[in-house]
């Protein structure tokens, strides 16, 4: 494999960098002419001023130089006689075939000078020098040749063709004078020139690198070369087997040169018994070259290797260039020991490369005085080439890179004298699979400096005064791929950027080791930073003195602030300046400092370690007797005794102070002892006045004793050993934290241990001291946490061995705290306690007074700690406020003066304003109140659709007879016109109507009439979600939907239908004869049907006693919201007048519908009962005057079982037999039936059961429904009677219908402060609850939602408004909403039970609460909703004699005297 130097084209070199280089070019060339200027060029080397002056540079042209002036020569060969060549030499001469010559030749000339293809000129006489200087174009053709000792071009341009050779290998003449090039003796060595030769025979007290061959020379001439190589040694004094050198090749093109052949100046091979010559000496100076040709100045192989030649090239710009060699020779004598690569110089960009094209070697390029103006560039030594400088007191210093790799070598010194100091100075260092070895001592300078795979060691020497190295990158040293960097003295490390050791294998170790100045420092996963190094004696691991002094060495506690390296200082590791240390390796150490460093961060693969790093004996060293038994080391506790087969030896005595410890850990014997256990080292962050600002743990640091089997027995005997069985193990060392703030995770341990003891008895060593010396403790608000430990610190003692005893713990201090804080790590004192002196003892935080403390209340940490009293406290929840711990509730009560006084202060506040607000009232509303009856004026219009507020005074009589007489028939609609149940007509018309409708139209009309009465799905959907949510909202929402229902009924009969249902021609064409009408309560609803006037029968309309028996249906469901009631409208009131006088007529309606009020549903058996009782003993008395009778009685008219109740009202004669009769199709069938046998079930069907026996009937119409079945009810039918009641019925104990009581204006007064009593409760409950938890708040606001807040604007709206009629109906709303409340007051109740038990609940109890200590406490929760539940039970009691006095004003409808009822 051979050697390519590429160099990149200037047409493919950057901008910038082409700037450069042209900018190097002038800078060389200037500072060389002033040189030339000054100190005159001698006559026989070449005067770079004149190729100045020659090439124009002067004049702003550059061109090639040409050849300086030669020394007095022979004269000029002609082309054609001399050469037997064709042309001229001032024209064109070309050499058409081969020449042979024997002496040198000189060839000048203006024109050009060419060699033909495979035409060979031949001067093989050793030295035989060939000149050709024209002014034209040199070519040397394809295969072509010219071998020569010596040979020199000059010319304009020059082209060596594919396969053309210039070839001196072997043909030097003689070396110059004085110079050590050929080896002497027999020993067959290679010849030196630009490297030294090898050499393969050596005594044995000689190494590899003190033997080589011919030695280098020329160093001077290093830029351009003109020396002969030098002849290989041989191994017979009678036979010269060497090789011979190579010889000399120098060109000066001006412009263009072409290099496709081979330039070859290469020393001889020297075979199995001679060494290879040394290569010679190629100088190129042109303007540009190109080609794919070599160059080459290699040494010759033999027994021993030559060394390589010089090369120089001084190009402007090179384009794929030819390959350049100058390697050393093999060597078949020893074949790793090649000769030393020579060496290639570039003279444009100013670079030194030494390369041996990977062969290995023992010998050394050698590298003497570097020049200073203008400074090299870069130097390469690659390929595995060895590099020396050998030079005392040498710096070497390029302008930009040092780079090593491949296996490249290069040493400074010599390894016998290392007792000098070398500089490296440079930009950039980088090293790759190389070596730097130094002999002496290295001050490096450089700004980066990149190791991979590479080692850098420093060989002192033992030598004292040099015995400091120091290396400087000041922006970047990174070791990786187990890189190394050692020396066996003082070193130290500085840069200001980064230093980075990247993984498992890098190191940097030293005696004494002082990293310091750089930003940051990277320990990476498995790299070392060792000091001193592994193998170091005792005296190296820690001053002898340090051991025995009882002081602390003032530079552990106050270290100096420069970061020099100072061997009278203890540290033997120091990590100086430097901002911030992660540690994922190991560093390691005797006396390790960290200096003036802001963060330390250990990770969990990290160490710092001290471990074993003490003092062998020491202060409190063990005690060792005679039979070799030993006590362990005492520091922070005392040793472990020594104890075997009875005989014991006491333990090392403790030393140090514990609250500055300083010292190193002890051992358990003495230097004389092998193999005697160390205590550990010592291990310093921070200093007094530059504390560490943080210390991050998740590895460990630790400085613990050595145990008696943790010592390296490799390097004892077995039988010194096993004599000192019985050692002690060492004490821990010192761990000392200046540190402003610490935190250890879980995996994190700090420790200093005392070592185990030997297995015959051996005691423990003592514990170590750990101190933490904080910094700048900040007090107060300002004070946050220093201290973060979850890992492990541990300063136990070391275990004894069989009889003997463990070591004594040491000691874990810390700085002294400030008041408020104790412990090591200045906590916070505990909550109820306060500490006002300084110290860190637990016990200073005494215990706060326990009056101080409020009930609900706990004490708190305040930042900074307590420091007096009294003690800062907290409520145990927001919902209770401070000073007190009150709830919101407890304040506005105290606030007051306490319970009593603030319930005492409502009631009366509630007094007032219900006063204000019933004056209010009355002036609103009080007109329409009045009690008694209204007067009216004469033929005003009366309201008859709530007909029960009609008393006799309030009847005026009217003039209905036109209506009346018209009338034919009422059908009502089936259904309680519900969602589930909507109104709806049966089919085919009743008998009553055949004579007056088409039967087809008819059912055509109610099959329309009963579309329009269903409704939609999202009603009853609307409705169902409202009934679970909110139910007077879906009472609201189904009266709504019933008004529209009628709306829409009326709106179709009145103006859509076309009454084409109608006979008469008059009622189609006017739209009239059929009329919808319902009960106020929407409940009921029927279809009145009229006769057009264009009949002409007589028969039509029928009269009273042709009706009967009429049934006369109850609007209402017995509920309170809907109470029974008889609607008599102005139709029935004119047919009943045709028998009745209408002012009787209106009083017992009246009568009637103040005892239906009291009907309750799901009651009907108890309060049905005194309807009967009042039929007989108030009804039909008075009606039977007129042969009427009336009996209650219950419908069953629709097919899901949905019963009505109404009046059956027939007519008399002489006795009356209780009957019933059955109506089917619209007329009674007669069948006997005794009214016992007559009992209603509720909703479920019934037999068909007749309803009128014996009772006179004619064939007129009736006023009844189609299709109706039912019976008269009477007291024992009562009894039967099956009622369903439903999930709400329990309300209506708490909410019905009552009889009036009077005292208007008193019950509204009390149901106004009832009223506001209930907005105040609840507005106490939400406080309370509120003092608990807004989810709380929230539950009672939202089940039901807003229930316990409607109420109230409910019942103002209710007590507002005007009008009898409307002011019951809102009242009934206002109840409703009162009564639905009670379930928001019931989730309260359970709220507060909930509360009240978790907080009994002794897991609950919190620390320093204290019991509450007023009067109302949490046993109390129930007052507020409990209040709540009385008040809205006495509410509802109170609106029911408010609806009551509403709507019955007449008191004498209740009245149970029959004369003083009618006589009212």
């Amino acid at each position: 494999m051979h050697f390519t130097l590429l160099l990149r084209p200037a047409h493919k070199l950057p901008s910038m960098a082409l700037a450069q280089v042209h900018l190097f070019i002038l800078v060389f060339f200037l500072s060389n002419t002033f040189l030339s200027l000054a100190f005159p060029s001698p006559p026989d080397e070449l005067s770079i001023a004149e190729s100045v002056d020659d090439w124009g540079l002067h004049h702003h042209d550059y061109a090639p130089p040409s050849p300086p002036p030669p020394p007095p020569h022979p004269p000029t060969v002609s082309c054609e006689e001399d050469l037997n060549g064709v042309g001229s030499l001032d024209t064109t001469c070309q050499i058409v075939s081969d020449l042979n010559l024997t002496a040198d030749v000189y060839i000048e000339g203006v024109g050009n000078f060419f060699v033909l293809p495979n035409v060979r000129v031949n001067c093989s006489v050793p030295g035989c020098e060939i000149t050709v200087n024209i002014t034209g174009t040199f070519s040397l053709g394809d295969n072509a040749s010219i071998i020569a000792g010596t040979f020199v071009l000059g010319a304009r341009n020059a082209t060596f063709h594919n396969g053309s050779v210039v070839n001196t290998t072997g043909l030097a003449g003689n070396p110059p004078p004085q110079t050590s090039g050929t080896p002497e003796g027999i020993k067959g060595a290679g010849g030196g020139y630009g490297g030294r030769g090898a050499s393969c025979v050596m005594d044995k007290s000689e190494k590899p690198d003190d033997t080589w061959g011919g030695d280098t020379y020329f160093w001077s001439s290093l830029q351009a070369p003109y020396s002969y190589g030098s002849k290989g040694g041989s191994t017979s004094k009678e036979v010269d087997y060497g090789g011979g050198g190579g010889g000399r090749v120098k060109f000066s093109v001006k412009e263009y040169l072409v290099v496709d052949g081979c330039v070859l100046a290469e020393g001889a091979d020297g075979g199995n018994q001679g060494g290879g010559g040394s290569g010679g000496s190629i100088y190129i100076l042109a303007y540009r070259m190109s080609g794919s040709g070599t160059i080459s100045a290699c040494g010759g192989d033999g027994f021993g290797g030559g060394g390589g030649g010089r090369i120089s090239v001084d190009i402007f710009s090179r384009h794929d260039g030819p390959t350049i060699f100058a390697h050393g020779g093999s060597s078949y004598g020893c074949a790793a020991n090649s000769g030393a690569a020579g060496t290639f110089y570039d003279a444009v960009p100013r670079i030194l490369i030494i390369s041996n094209h990977n062969m290995s070697t023992d010998a050394d390029t050698v590298l003497m005085d570097f020049p200073y103006q203008p400074l090299w560039t870069n130097i390469y030594v690659q390929n595995r080439a060895k590099a020396a400088v050998p030079l005392l007191w040498s710096r070497v210093q390029v302008q930009g890179q040092i780079k090593l790799e491949a296996g490249g070598i290069l040493s400074f010194g010599l390894e016998k004298y290392a007792s000098s100091e070398f500089e490296l100075l440079a930009e950039e260092l980088l090293m790759s699979d190389s070596v730097i070895k130094v002999y002496g001592a290295l001050r490096m300078s450089v700004k980066m400096f990149l190791m991979w795979n590479s080692e850098l060691w420093v060989n002192s020497g033992g030598d004292i005064t040099v015995s400091t190295s120091l290396l400087e990158a000041s922006n970047l040293l990174v070791l990786k791929g187990s890189s190394s960097i050692h020396s066996n003295a003082n070193l130290g490390v500085h840069g200001q950027g980064l230093l980075n050791l990247s993984g498992p294998g890098d190191m940097i170790e030293a005696q004494r080791l002082v990293l310091s100045l750089f930003y940051s420092i990277h320990v990476g996963p498995g790299s070392i930073l060792r000091g001193p190094l592994e193998n170091a004696t005792a005296g190296y691991v820690t001053p002898r003195l340090y051991c025995d002094r009882h002081d602390c060495p003032a530079e552990l506690i106050h270290p100096p602030e420069d970061c020099n390296v100072n061997s009278s200082l203890s540290f033997t590791l120091q990590v100086c300046r430097v901002e911030d240390i992660l540690v994922e390796g190991v560093i390691k150490g005797s006396v390790i400092h960290f200096h003036r460093a802001r963060t330390i961060d250990v990770q969990s693969s990290g160490m710092i370690s001290a471990s074993g790093m003490g003092c062998v004996g020491g202060m409190g060293g063990g005690k060792i007797i005679g039979s070799g038994l030993g006590s362990g080391a005492g520091h922070g506790g005392r040793g472990g005794s020594g104890c075997f087969n009875g005989t014991c030896v006491e333990g090392g005595v403790p030393y140090g102070n514990a609250d500055l410890p300083c010292e190193l850990g002890s051992g358990s014997g003495n230097d004389s002892l092998a193999g005697s256990p160390a205590g550990g080292g010592v291990i310093v962050m921070g200093s007094i006045e530059h504390p560490l600002s943080t210390l991050s743990m998740e590895g460990s640091v630790r400085a613990d004793g050595a145990s008696y089997e943790e010592v390296d027995q490799g390097k004892h005997s077995t039988a010194a050993i096993s004599s000192y069985g019985g050692l002690g193990g060492g004490s821990g060392g010192t761990v000392l934290l200046f540190v402003r703030s610490l935190t250890m995770g879980q995996s994190a341990a700090l420790s200093s241990i005392g070592g185990n003891g030997g297995p015959k008895g051996g005691g423990g060593g003592g514990g170590g001291r750990v101190h933490f010396h904080w910094a700048d403790i900040p007090t107060g608000d300002l004070y946050q946490p220093i201290a973060t430990v979850k890992g492990s610190i541990t300063i136990s003692g070391g275990s004894g061995r069989y009889e003997g005893g463990g070591g004594e713990n040491g000691s874990l201090t810390g700085k002294a705290c400030p008041r408020g804080l104790f412990g090591t790590f200045c906590e916070e004192c505990p909550p109820g306690t306060y500490k006002s002196v300084v110290g860190s003892d637990k016990s200073l935080c005494h215990h706060c007074p326990t009056h101080e403390l409020p009930g609900r209340a706990v004490y708190i940490i305040v930042r900074g700690g307590v420091t007096e009293t009294p003690c800062p406290y907290q409520c145990i929840s927001d919902r209770f406020h401070m000073p007190h711990c009150y709830t919101a509730l407890e304040e506005l009560i105290y606030t007051f003066g306490g319970p009593w006084l603030f319930g005492l202060f409502l009631v009366v506040l509630l007094i007032l304003l219900a006063l204000v607000l019933s004056v209010a009232r009355m002036r609103f509303v009080g007109a329409d109140e009045l009690l008694g009856p209204a007067p009216t004026q004469h033929g005003s219009q009366i309201d008859h659709s709530f007909p029960f507020l009609e008393s006799l005074n309030e009847v005026l009589e009217t003039n209905r007879a036109e209506e009346s007489q018209s009338h034919v028939h009422r059908m009502h609609f089936m259904g309680p016109n519900t969602f589930s149940q909507p109104w709806h007509l049966p089919h085919s018309p009743p008998d009553q109507l055949k004579e007056i409708v088409y039967e087809g139209a008819f059912n055509r009309f109610v099959d329309e009439i009963n579309v329009i009465a269903t409704y939609q799905w999202w009603e009853g959907s609307v409705y169902s979600i409202l009934s679970v949510l909110v139910y007077p909202l879906a009472w609201s929402w189904q009266q709504w939907r019933r008004r529209l229902k009628l709306q829409r009924l009326r709106e179709f009969v009145r103006s859509e239908y076309d009454h084409a249902c109608l006979r008469s021609c008059r009622s189609r064409a006017l739209y009239e004869g059929i009329k919808v009408a319902a009960t106020p309560d929407l409940m009921l609803a029927y279809v009145d049907f009229f006769l057009g006037g264009d009949e002409k029968r007589s028969d039509l309309p029928p009269r009273l006693h042709q009706r009967f028996p009429i049934a006369i249906l109850f609007g209402g469901d017995g509920s309170y919201m809907a109470p029974f009631s008889l609607h008599s409208d102005n139709i029935l009131t004119s047919l009943m007048s045709q028998s009745v006088p209408p002012t009787a007529w209106y009083r017992l309606v009246a009568g009637l519908n103040a005892q239906l009020r009291l009907v309750r549903r799901g009651c009907l058996r108890k309060t049905f009962q005194p309807i009967l009782r009042w039929l007989e003993t108030h009804a039909n008395p008075v009606l039977s005057n007129f042969d009427l009778r009336v009996d209650l009685a219950w419908f069953q008219a629709t097919a899901c079982g949905y019963c009505q109740y109404g009046l059956l009202l027939h007519a008399i004669s002489g006795n009356i037999e209780h009957t019933s009769a059955e109506y089917r199709d619209g007329g009674p069938q007669n069948e006997q039936l005794s009214s016992s046998n007559s009992s209603p079930r509720g909703s479920s069907y019934h037999k068909q059961e007749p309803l009128l026996n014996h009772i006179q009937r004619s064939n007129d119409y009736f006023f009844r429904p189609k299709r109706s079945y039912g019976g008269i009810m009477d007291i024992n039918s009562l009894k039967m009677l099956e009622e369903r009641r439903e999930m709400l019925f329990p309300f209506s104990l708490i909410l019905h219908n009552t009889k009036p009581v009077g005292h208007q204006d008193l019950v509204g007064l009390v149901i106004s402060i009832l009223l506001l009593g209930d907005f105040s409760l609840v507005l106490l409950t939400f406080l309370q609850l509120y003092s608990i938890s807004m989810v709380d708040v929230f539950l009672v606001l939202s089940i039901l939602p807003l229930g316990i807040l409607l109420p109230f604007p409910a019942g103002i709206n209710a007590l507002f408004s005007h009008g009898p009629r409307r002011s019951a109906g809102l009242a009934r709303l206002y109840a409703l909403w009162n009564i639905i409340s009670l379930v928001n007051v019931g989730v309260a109740l359970i709220c507060g039970y909930v509360h009240y038990k978790s907080q009994a609940s002794p897991s609950k109890k919190l620390p320093y609460l204290q019991p509450w200590n007023i009067s109302m406490d949490e046993n109390e929760w129930w007052i507020f909703p409990l209040g709540l539940l009385v008040c809205k039970c006495l509410q509802s009691r109170l609106i029911n004699w408010h609806i009551a006095n509403l709507e019955i004003q007449d008191r004498s409808l209740y009245s149970n005297n029959f004369e003083l009822f009618w006589q009212s």
